[in-house]
């Protein structure tokens, strides 16, 4: 029987938890740091996620049969690269590998050298640079700067003052040098497109699709997503198989080619356009909030998929036909200042299955973050499995949050 050790503390977290509670082989679920809203389905341990040596010290105290990293900051950190020497078993990318994630230059680097579609770009290093840039490549361009932004470090403008205000923000002051990555704007479907991924071996799951700005219609600024839905009829098969041949597979062979191979959990933030399917970004872990509509989906024990791959198995993946919807509730203000600290009331009266992103508990529950709650509900419709969502969320009393009411409607 195994014992797992989740890393991370939001919303794709409590659906890793639930779904290895599920597994027949595991016996216990941990989640470092974790938070209250997890307890249903795992003990909460309170290490945070960059104290390496503390992690290690309860892995071989716990007999942890196996480490899974949820956030992409541990990753870029080193964790694999650190917990693997001392044999604690982790699924996950060393941070070289992780970079496809932590640097949107590295990642645009590797895709020109293999070929791999993505949106035509540009790297510049200051404001200057990237000022001159955008006087003769106007809107709509698309902004990305370089590191980990949880996904909030793109300006998608669509005006030329929009793009300006993100170069000034990005670059505050003239001695400011850092990559920042300006490509063209791809129109299309968006869906992201999860992978099972050791070295060429590259298992897909069910797509899903994100939805990143903030408000209806979308509208407002990029987040770190505020709903989704799996799978995604407006995407066929042809399409998926176009992805797996020409991104997912040539990235992983890539990485194998360039002495970095990849091991974890491979997210692509793809798009169909008109001239084929095209990469948006790589994330080197699960999406947050895909993995709370594709995990409730996946019929296959999650450790023994895991420890497939590790072990050079390729696990045939199985996931229930129905459709999965999930919403996010956020705290108003989100992305940028928000109040915390306020009551959440009637999430007992809830039917639903509701993953907590952010929550502390003080004489009941409490935001404690930007995203706070994801309300998921599976339907044999898209239609049905949103309109179970939102009659649930109607039962949340908490005027602090706010949430979209296009997920899966458009």
């Amino acid at each position: 029987m195994n014992r797992i050790l989740i890393i991370g503390s939001g919303g794709r977290e409590h659906a890793l938890a639930t779904c290895f509670k599920k597994s027949p082989t595991v016996e216990k679920v941990y989640v470092a740091p974790g938070n209250p809203g997890m307890a249903d389905v795992a003990e909460i341990i309170p290490i945070p996620t960059d104290d390496f040596n503390a992690l290690i010290e309860f892995s071989k105290a716990n007999q942890i049969s196996l480490v899974f990293v949820g956030p992409e900051a541990p990753l870029s950190k080193g964790i694999v690269d650190v917990l693997s020497a001392q044999g604690i078993p982790i699924y996950g990318p060393t941070a070289s590998a992780a970079r496809l994630e932590s640097s949107k230059s590295y990642a645009k680097t590797i895709m020109n050298k293999y070929g791999i579609p993505t949106a035509q770009h540009t790297t510049v290093y200051n404001k200057s640079e990237a000022l001159k840039y955008l006087s003769v490549n106007p809107a709509p361009i698309v902004i990305k700067a370089d590191g980990l932004m949880a996904g909030k470090g793109v300006t998608v403008a669509m005006k030329d003052q929009e793009a300006i205000d993100a170069i000034h923000e990005i670059y505050h002051d003239e001695s400011v040098v850092s990559p920042v990555v300006i490509e063209e704007y791809l129109e299309g479907e968006e869906f992201s497109l999860m992978a099972f991924v050791k070295g060429k071996t590259v298992i897909a799951m069910d797509i899903a699709r994100d939805h990143k700005r903030a408000y209806d219609f979308d509208q407002g600024p990029n987040t770190g997503g505020m709903g989704a839905y799996s799978p995604v009829p407006q995407i066929s098969q042809i399409q998926i198989d176009e992805a797996m041949d020409k991104i997912m597979r040539p990235i992983a062979q890539a990485m194998v080619l360039e002495g970095n191979p990849f091991e974890g959990v491979l997210y692509g933030g793809l798009m169909a356009t008109k001239d084929g399917i095209k990469t948006i970004e790589f994330n080197a872990r699960f999406g947050d909030p895909e993995t709370e509509v594709l995990l409730p989906r996946l019929l296959n024990p999650l450790d023994q998929v895991i420890f497939d791959m590790i072990n050079d198995k390729k696990p045939q993946l199985k996931f229930d036909p129905r459709f999965a919807l999930g919403v996010v509730l956020a705290s108003k203000g989100y992305p940028r200042t928000f109040e915390k600290d306020q009551q959440i009331i009637g999430l007992e009266h809830i039917e639903a299955q509701v993953y907590h992103m952010g929550t502390s508990y003080q004489d009941g529950f409490r935001n404690a973050s930007g995203r706070v709650l994801c309300v998921v509900e599976m339907a044999l419709t898209l239609q049905e499995a949103a309109q179970k969502v939102y009659t649930e969320i109607l039962k949340i009393d908490a005027p602090q949050l706010f949430y979209r009411h296009d997920i899966g409607i458009k």
